[in-house]
């Protein structure tokens, strides 16, 4: 089975597109065939990305009262939690958290709110103003999370100076009704495409660990891959009590990698990021994320949950031979 692992890795450099049936194939794989997956996924990544790894950054800018159901969230307003409730941070803070995060290396930083949508007028403004100012006084490259926004207030975004917007699409299309029943599919699809016309680029991606199939991740990253996302962000579900999946089965460590290697293998150019509950899914395991093909991770805190110590991370880095990419890079 190696062998044709290999075959299938020369394929992707090659310039030729993994199928869902190829992909399916190496979901299966478990023992020693696993592990030859993970060094073909990373030898796709070398050889379309590099071995230099990327850092990102959030600010959880606005949390709370989400009108949406997502079964996931912690901030959702169908759900009992303990998460924080605060309206939209000032510019000062924004500000702060962008130089905190070029202090840790990221080259990218998030100012992401919860809602379906961010609002248009003075929220808007203030977080474009806060844009203006990182832009100035920081090196590192302003990316925004806002929900579902239409083409003007992607323009708007853009003449600020946001270099990328954030959108997850969550999970695959055939599974996504049984997570989030407040908004259509359609609407995170349509949201992609106008940040893409208005000249952002784009970073998609989802949480594996739903109670999807495998064949449901594939589904999704096919979808990435017809949508043409710049960057793909891969959470794993940490489960918060009070909301819909508190309760859900954890994938495993391997399940995790395999999903990174897939990943890389059917979205060979993409930066892969692994970022929300690596900590509590990958456990002992967190190194193999970049064995199997990821090419950064998130640092620092999440939206609603703590990060690991950054001090572990880039003894991590340095462990693994791996070297960070500086911003501007």
């Amino acid at each position: 089975m190696a062998t044709q692992i290999e075959l299938l890795a020369t394929k992707v450099i090659g310039g030729q597109k993994l199928t869902p049936e190829e992909a399916l194939q190496l979901a299966s794989l478990d023992g020693t065939d696993a592990l030859a997956l993970f060094l073909a996924a990373s030898r796709v990544r070398d050889h379309y990305v590099g071995r230099d790894i990327e850092l990102c950054s959030i600010i959880n800018a606005k949390s709370g009262r989400c009108p949406e159901n997502c079964a996931f969230c912690a901030q959702s307003a169908h759900h009992t939690t303990e998460v924080p409730v605060y309206p939209l941070v000032d510019e000062d803070a924004m500000l702060s958290g962008a130089k905190e995060a070029e202090g840790a290396g990221s080259t990218c930083y998030g100012i992401v709110t919860s809602g379906t949508s961010i609002g248009k007028g003075a929220e808007l403004d203030q977080i474009c103003r806060a844009v203006r100012r990182i832009k100035e006084e920081t090196a590192i490259s302003p990316s925004c999370s806002l929900g579902i926004i239409d083409f003007e207030t992607a323009c708007q975004l853009k003449a600020a100076g946001v270099e990328t917007y954030h959108h997850n699409l969550e999970t695959a299309r055939s599974f996504f009704p049984q997570i989030c029943t407040t908004h259509d599919y359609e609407e995170d699809v349509a949201t992609i495409r106008v940040v893409k016309q208005a000249g952002l680029k784009v970073c998609c991606g989802g949480i594996l660990g739903l109670g999807e199939s495998a064949g449901q991740r594939i589904e999704l990253a096919i979808t990435l891959r017809e949508l043409g996302v710049d960057s793909v962000p891969l959470n794993f579900l940490n489960p918060v009590v009070g909301t819909g999946l508190a309760g859900a089965t954890q994938i495993t460590p391997l399940e995790c990698l395999k999903s990174i290697a897939l990943f890389r293998l059917l979205l060979p150019e993409r930066k892969i990021t692994v970022c929300g509950g690596r900590e509590y899914n990958l456990r002992d395991l967190q190194s193999w994320m970049f064995i199997a093909g990821a090419s950064g991770t998130m640092i620092g805190n999440y939206l609603t949950t703590t990060g690991r110590n950054a001090a572990l991370d880039r003894q991590m880095f340095t462990d693994l031979g791996l070297t960070t990419r500086n911003c501007g890079e």
